[in-house]
């Protein structure tokens, strides 16, 4: 047996032993028990935070263009001939 035939083996022996450790299924359940925690938080991903953003910076460079036309509108209105 060749050394890293042997390593491979071992490696893959204490991934086993890993797998069904108790240590696992703790890691599990407090995986399980945060998630549950967070989502009672009313948190967002921050994919979804990043996403109302880009719409926000739409939003505000739209609101900007038209208060500049409306600000355009006005002043031909008060220079219009009476």
């Amino acid at each position: 047996m060749d050394m890293n035939s042997f390593f491979s083996d071992l490696q893959g022996k204490i991934n086993q032993a890993i797998e069904n450790s108790p240590a696992k299924d703790i890691e599990k359940n407090v995986k399980a028990m945060m998630a549950q925690g967070f989502s009672k938080l009313d948190l967002v991903t921050r994919e979804e935070f990043d996403i109302q953003n880009q719409v926000l910076a739409k939003t505000r460079a739209k609101l900007e263009a038209l208060e500049q036309r409306l600000a355009a509108l006005e002043e031909r209105v008060a220079a219009a001939p009476k």
